[in-house]
């Protein structure tokens, strides 16, 4: 039996790159051939398969934001790649890999799953963008495209919104492996107290820490001694000038540290050591930092929006907040933060919920199922 070929186009940053990199070391080598297709600069850290085998890779100009340029020189070499490969079917990973992937199937008849890992009209609160932006998607859906949302919100938006028909759409949660046999100490030098919150999310309009930023102040009335401790800050951060601003506007030097890009793995032991995760974002695909918190048993409180609204269950595992209401999630986590007994109920909630939709070890074999079932072969 031949493998099957498939073919994945992404710019290859943040959550986008988490989510490729596990779907390749856990595809059946036996039945999977993969080659990737990605940006100059967005990764120089290689793929790897299942049996801990190089991915065939190849880097074109794709870019996370729109230029023209680099977008068609990008559709003409994938267009090149693709006829070069020959794929039995692609996965566009993120809205501009599924921008370059679905115009470069015109020149090189193929099904193109796309999974957007968050809508990108969703990255801006101008009216005008957002539709132009929403208009672009809709055309795009009718190019070769089949919809592989990473969560049941995102489902509904490409139904309700794009308006993909049911047909053309399939359902494959972000998933991670269980986490364990983490290391004690963290690497990256301490600076801040024992007791503290936390988060993942670079600066910028998406994942608002601007708001963050105000619950600390909120919540610093209250409790002086409140710490946050912000991971992801290095990679892409249009915001972090304003954040550090109102950091000092505030003086909650203090109560704030901000750290840049580090192994995951670290990442996981600063979320396994907190006291509970938050999440201000606007929008969501899924986000692999909170299914990563309900993997070491954290509670949440999170805005309601697309992905947070899919790991969190209100009053269950922690609690979901209107976006912006500063007030509302200053005091669900001082209560989730003193209150140990209800905090804890929740951590067993939250383990219970990974266990239930976002281990990768079960979940696997239902990427597996729609890749055969699109496949040319």
């Amino acid at each position: 039996m031949n493998k099957i070929k498939v073919g994945h186009v992404l710019n290859s940053i943040g959550g986008v790159d988490v989510s490729l990199r596990l779907i390749l070391e856990n595809l059946n080598v036996k039945t999977y051939d993969n080659f990737v297709i990605h940006g100059y600069k967005d990764t120089s850290k290689i793929y790897l398969d299942g049996d801990k085998k190089k991915v065939k890779d190849y880097k074109i100009p794709i870019l996370r934001d729109i230029s023209i340029i680099n977008d068609i020189r990008s559709i003409v070499y994938t267009v090149k790649i693709f006829k070069l490969e020959k794929p039995d079917i692609v996965h566009a990973h993120s809205a501009k890999g599924g921008l370059i992937a679905r115009i470069a199937s015109i020149f090189y008849k193929v099904t193109i799953l796309h999974t957007p890992q968050a809508y990108s009209y969703l990255s801006t609160s101008n009216s005008f963008k957002r539709w132009m932006i929403l208009s672009i998607e809709k055309f795009l859906k009718n190019i070769n495209s089949v919809l592989v949302a990473s969560s049941n919100s995102e489902l509904e938006r490409g139904l309700q919104e794009v308006g993909y028909k049911k047909n053309k759409t399939e359902l494959f949660s972000n998933s991670i492996h269980p986490i364990r046999n983490l290391e004690n100490d963290v690497k990256y030098s301490v600076s801040w107290p024992d007791d503290y919150i936390c988060t993942v999310g670079r600066p910028s309009y998406q994942k608002n820490i601007e708001m963050m930023i105000e619950v600390i102040k909120e919540l610093r009335n209250d409790m002086p001694s409140i710490h946050l401790v912000l991971m992801g800050v290095g990679e892409y951060y249009p915001n972090l000038d304003k954040v550090e601003r109102l950091i000092k506007e505030y003086n909650l030097e203090n109560n704030i540290t901000l750290v840049k890009w580090i192994e995951r793995q670290e990442i996981f032991k600063i979320i396994s050591k907190s006291k509970l995760y938050i999440s201000t974002a606007r929008y969501e695909g899924l986000p692999y930092s909170i299914i990563e918190s309900l993997a070491l048993s954290k509670a949440c409180v999170v805005t309601d929006c697309d992905g947070n609204r899919d790991l969190v269950i209100d009053g269950y595992n922690g609690y979901i907040i209107k976006n912006n209401d500063i007030v509302e999630m200053s005091k669900k986590i001082h209560l989730l933060y003193t209150n140990e007994n209800l905090r804890s109920e929740m951590e067993q909630s939250s383990k219970e919920l990974f266990q239930k939709g976002y281990n990768l070890q079960e979940n696997i074999g239902l990427i597996e199922e729609i890749y055969q079932k699109y496949a040319r072969i």
